[in-house]
């Protein structure tokens, strides 16, 4: 399967400084699942910035 990281740049919404995995979503997804862990993406921007990816901060996002 080919990697479409520069289509995935245009989208992502990571705001971390440095973040290798920035624009691929399998190692980015990979990454947040394994510590319990939701990517920026599933985020609102002004909650993504706060770097809490947790279940919890998700759900309270879009008030569930």
């Amino acid at each position: 399967m080919e990697c479409k990281k520069d289509k995935n740049l245009k989208n992502c919404n990571c705001s971390y400084p440095g973040c290798p995995r920035k624009g691929t979503c399998c190692d980015c997804l990979s990454y947040h699942l394994s510590a319990e862990q939701l990517p920026g993406c599933c985020f609102p921007d002004e909650v993504e910035k706060t770097y809490d990816r947790s279940f919890r901060a998700f759900a309270q996002a879009w008030g569930l």
